[in-house]
């Protein structure tokens, strides 16, 4: 079991985990932030806010960090969605983490009762990664071209959650 707690000014050193390791920004363009740019990302996390946004660190049940994951608001396809992403630290890859992560970013974008979508555009090389959208419930729209990191195009799949049939809406 895991839980999401929302991003701090001490999780800085998760983004040195994640977006500033290399063997993390395999799938996400290959090359890990700078100092510089974890530490923009990291003044950003700790400014965002429902229900725009929100950043969280996923931990185990005895508080132990396991990576990150969170939901934004953005543009996609002429339309205001959310989208997710997660990042759980490879000693912890393969138990489940991440889907864990996913459901309950669905969850809780859900409850913000404000955009109908929440997408994730993992790389199509990232197998592990369309698996959790897989068993988190998302739909695979198909290929699509996201920015990521900012200047950087890469090859995605598109997968969205419906948040209003989670909600039982139409």
């Amino acid at each position: 079991m895991i839980d999401l707690h929302p991003w701090t000014s001490a999780d800085a050193a998760v983004l040195e985990r994640t977006v500033g390791d290399p063997r993390m920004m395999e799938h996400l363009g290959g090359v890990p932030e700078s100092a510089e740019q974890i530490a923009r990302r990291h003044r950003q996390y700790v400014e965002l806010r429902l229900p725009e946004a929100s950043m969280f660190t996923v931990r185990l049940g005895d508080g132990t960090v396991t990576g990150s994951a969170g939901f934004w608001e953005h543009e996609w396809a002429g339309e205001r969605v959310y989208e997710a992403g997660w990042m759980i630290f490879p000693e912890f890859a393969g138990r489940g983490i991440a889907t864990q992560a996913a459901i309950e970013l669905v969850r809780r974008a859900s409850a913000c009762e404000r955009n109908r979508y929440l997408h994730a555009f993992p790389g199509v090389t990232n197998a592990a990664s369309n698996a959790v959208c897989a068993r988190a419930g998302f739909v695979k729209l198909g290929e699509c071209t996201v920015e990521f990191p900012k200047g950087r195009m890469m090859r995605s799949n598109d997968w969205r959650f419906d948040l209003y049939a989670a909600r039982g809406e139409g």
